[in-house]
């Protein structure tokens, strides 16, 4: 059967993404593996990985809606499935602090009408994104040995399906079912420490939407309880001002990062 486009009301993609009722967050979980991909050499399995976004959506008018969430991701060793803190350079042999992804605010603004797949009962949001922009740490010579190059550059590619029914369902706020595929080819990681070495980061992974915070796996239920607290709900409010990504966290935290500190740093919750 091959699959059809069409364009469905922001409303669509609000019940996928998160929920029609801004009072609820919810919750999208994703596992996946980290190669080394590396002109004249064979990849390597560097990490695995473990995260969640957080999120909600409040509507401005009746076809726009402010989205606003947090996110975690936690890189980890691809033998045991333990929380990475420290690791060994395989390129460089160095013992480097592990700087987990903590993003918070990560938001957007959806309006109008949005394209999708539509193949017998499921629909299928697709996103091939391809973010370009003069590298946050370029300008600052400390950073120089954490930094690939001038400009970031990277392919983000997501896809995520649910049940036609679900999204015409006018009783349902949010989806009952979702699969995410995410693959992204993105540059060497700012705390790896790799300098301009030639190569990328290959990733490749696959989610769901959970219920609610104690649907999510064990690990990131108790690295919330005890360090980030922060990433229980989402922002209550739009945020203005730039996301948090993890070349900007990595020179917020910088300091931290040289000492040797645990991350994500201690996060507590929200007044």
């Amino acid at each position: 059967m091959v699959a059809h486009i069409e364009a469905v009301d922001v409303q669509q993609w609000i019940k996928t993404r998160s929920s029609l009722d801004p009072r609820e967050s919810t919750f999208l979980v994703w596992t996946g593996k980290i190669y080394s991909f590396i002109p004249g050499e064979k990849r390597q399995l560097l990490f695995k990985i473990i995260g969640m976004s957080v999120s909600r959506c409040i509507p401005t008018t009746e076809s726009s809606w402010d989205f606003t969430s947090r996110e975690l991701t936690y890189y980890l060793n691809p033998e045991s499935n333990e929380v990475l803190h420290k690791w060994e350079n395989p390129w460089t042999g160095e013992i480097l602090p592990v700087m987990h992804v903590a993003n918070s605010p990560v938001k957007g603004k959806f309006k109008g009408k949005l394209p999708v797949q539509i193949e017998g009962e499921e629909t299928s949001f697709v996103f091939d994104l391809f973010p370009y922009y003069p590298h946050p740490l370029k300008a600052d010579p400390q950073f120089t040995p954490y930094c690939p190059s001038e400009i970031y550059q990277a392919a983000e590619l997501f896809k995520i399906t649910v049940k036609s029914a679900d999204l015409l369902n006018s009783e349902l706020k949010s989806v009952t079912q979702l699969r995410l595929s995410w693959d992204r080819v993105g540059q060497w990681l700012p705390w790896m420490k790799m300098g301009e070495k030639s190569g990328q980061l290959i990733y490749s992974a696959t989610g769901s939407k959970v219920n609610n915070f104690t649907e999510l796996p064990p690990l990131l239920q108790a690295e919330i309880n005890n360090r980030v607290p922060l990433y229980k709900q989402a922002p209550k409010e739009f945020i203005e001002g730039e996301d948090m990504t993890s070349w900007l966290y990595f020179k917020q935290n910088f300091s931290a990062y040289l000492a040797g500190e645990i991350f994500p740093l201690p996060a507590g919750e929200e007044d």
